[in-house]
């Protein structure tokens, strides 16, 4: 992937007053690192977009900063959205050392057609969006593809052992018996029927036009129930 240039000026605005450089079509943001002082900055949203597109969170930018000769290389984390409009409020560029390497989040995607999802024999059933990994900053994939047409049949699963990616470069930091992809078996839709109310018993509801049963003569009389032989009302 081709390192893409940002352009990027120092921010003196801060807190509140923070929206106006939105309404001119800026990003605010910070650039921050490893022996790096952090700094204020803010960038064309529209540029900055462009940029995000093709370089994600694991490829580098080359941020050139005003008035400085280096550009700084730079990658794009803890990029804040808008929940209604989804556009970018605030990123923090991560400044490193392309010598020393950084840990990172690489994203999941998902290519192919499942053959046991196709002929409906389960649904394949996505467990991990991302998987961390640690790499030097020019070694880090842009993202890690899982072909789902290997997928066959039920509780067939791909797992981050499967992943093929230069293991010498590329550590990747979680468990390598963790499941990415499964075909689950299709969910059976429980039936629930309602309990059947022998006709004639007690407590049953009457049909539409019917009196309801009436209740045992004693009952209707205001009579109690006779008690047992040798029964007394009398405490001895």
């Amino acid at each position: 992937m081709d390192t893409k240039t940002l352009k990027a000026e120092k921010r003196l605005i801060t807190g509140r007053k923070i929206k106006k450089l939105r309404k001119q079509g800026l990003l605010p943001g910070n650039i921050y690192g490893k022996k790096v002082k952090s700094q204020s900055v803010q960038v064309s949203l529209s540029d900055f977009e462009k940029v995000y597109k093709e370089a994600g969170e694991t490829g580098l930018v080359s941020l050139e900063l005003e008035k400085e000769k280096e550009k700084r290389p730079v990658l794009v984390h803890n990029l804040q959205l808008n929940p209604v409009t989804d556009k970018p409020v605030h990123v923090d560029f991560l400044q490193v050392d392309l010598k020393e390497k950084v840990t990172a989040k690489v994203a999941v995607e998902l290519i192919g057609e499942s053959p046991a999802e196709k002929q409906g024999l389960g649904t394949v059933v996505q467990q991990l969006n991302e998987i961390e990994v640690e790499a030097l900053p020019s070694d880090l994939p842009e993202k890690f593809e899982i072909d789902k047409s290997i997928l066959t049949e039920v509780d067939q699963a791909i797992k981050v052992s499967d992943i093929k990616v230069d293991r010498s470069k590329v550590e990747i930091k979680i468990d390598a018996e963790s499941i990415i992809v499964k075909v689950e078996p299709p969910q059976k839709e429980e039936v629930i029927e309602a309990p059947v109310v022998p006709v004639g018993s007690e407590g049953a509801v009457p049909a539409e036009g019917e009196a309801p049963a009436p209740a045992s003569t004693e009952a209707a009389a205001g009579k109690e129930a006779p008690k047992e032989e040798g029964s007394s009302d009398q405490s001895a």
